[in-house]
């Protein structure tokens, strides 16, 4: 029945039920009928199945059949006409739920999707960076903020957190990160958090290795790398990309930092990184930009094309947010009530997650085979003992 999805690999999906229950309920128990599983669980099918907002949510479940909702533990409503949760209650859950322990079960069960990566051998590459909810704005309200952590190869989203504005990123970094095994992973951020305690703390306490970009916010070191011999070293590695009209090419220069003669002020760097890009969009002139930077990798840790596919994949995390804002509408959405926003933004981490996981090369493509079709959302998410796929 999934032969129009593309190569999807639903042999090692884990169930994401058992995942779902961790989740504390903030509801009184009283006037309960429908479980906090079995409401997140509808909206984790609606989120593969593409849906963009609460109202598609309910219009899924709408659309589910009787033996659909069974299976993912929707009990038959008193009143006979309702079989599944309302848009009022699924928009009250979303918006009372516990944001980080929803964000913690859904960056645990993408984590137990990765476990093919981490087994290769290869080093994990982790990408930290931030997003805002433009719609989530209001007169009396800034917009939401998040700070994602996300894996470069499948964009899988292993941990989220709200920070309120994009100025505290930094102060979060080193709470987002705390829970994530990162022994031996490689993480990439951008200027913003190129800050040296918590640099100093990924090294010392996590024992990751890091690729930190350093710009004005640096200046000590930034002065530092521009000064070095950059001129009689020779390119290590080029690379060029075209498309959307645009030409670039990129090619980069690594030099060892030797402590003995005083090295960079930036904790634990061992080599100096400087990356030359050349862009030329169609009709405009080229344009040229210089970019610095350091890692705690050495040279017999790494290669210059590694750094460059570092680095250059630091931006799978942006190709994340493209994904939400145009396939799942984000920037559109005006949810703004309690949790709900943030709880909206993790169901697209995880339908977007799983997916790619799965070998899903366009998700918009992938969602619209889906969508007319609830009891295909179930193999997805790990549910494989409902009637309705049987024979299928």
């Amino acid at each position: 029945m999934f032969a129009k999805l593309g190569p999807l690999d639903l042999g090692r999906v884990a169930d994401l039920r058992p995942f779902l229950n961790l989740v504390p309920d903030p509801r009184a128990r009283k006037g309960r009928w429908y479980s906090l599983t079995a409401i997140l669980l509808v909206c984790a099918c609606a989120a593969v199945s593409g849906a963009r907002t609460i109202d598609e949510i309910a219009e899924w479940a709408a659309r589910a059949s009787e033996a659909v909702l069974t299976t993912v533990g929707v009990r038959r409503h008193p009143l006979s006409w309702r079989r599944s949760p309302s848009r009022t209650t699924i928009a009250r859950v979303l918006a009372a739920v516990d944001g980080d322990a929803l964000d913690r079960v859904v960056g645990d069960y993408l984590a137990a999707q990765d476990t093919a990566d981490t087994s290769s051998g290869q080093r994990r590459v982790i990408a930290v960076d931030g997003k805002s909810l433009r719609g989530s704005a209001r007169l009396t309200a800034a917009r939401r903020h998040l700070l994602c952590a996300v894996t470069h190869h499948r964009a899988l989203t292993l941990a989220q957190a709200e920070v309120g504005a994009k100025t505290n990123e930094t102060a979060h970094f080193q709470p987002l990160l705390e829970p994530l095994d990162l022994d031996g992973a490689l993480v990439t951020f951008d200027a913003l958090h190129s800050v040296q305690a918590n640099v100093t703390w990924l090294v010392e306490t996590k024992k990751a290795h890091y690729i930190s970009v350093i710009k004005a916010n640096q200046p000590t070191a930034h002065r530092q790398l521009a000064a070095l011999p950059w001129r009689d070293i020779a390119v290590q590695h080029t690379a060029t990309s075209t498309g959307h009209g645009r030409r670039e090419s990129r090619s980069i220069k690594t030099c060892g930092i030797a402590d003995e003669l005083g090295g960079i002020a930036f904790p634990h760097a061992r080599l100096a990184i400087r990356i030359h890009r050349r862009r030329r969009q169609t009709g405009r002139r080229e344009s040229r930009e210089t970019v610095y930077a350091v890692t705690s990798l050495d040279a017999h840790q790494t290669t210059p094309a590694d750094l460059a596919t570092a680095i250059r994949g630091h931006w799978t995390v942006e190709a994340l947010h493209h994904v939400r804002d145009v396939t799942f509408a984000e920037d559109a959405s005006t949810i703004h009530t309690g949790t709900a926003p943030r709880a909206m933004a993790t169901l697209r981490n995880l339908a977007i997650g799983l997916l790619r996981s799965l070998g899903a090369a366009n998700i918009a493509k992938t969602t619209r085979a889906i969508r007319d079709r609830p009891e295909r959302a179930l193999p997805l998410l790990g549910i494989i003992n409902n009637p309705d796929t049987q024979g299928t």
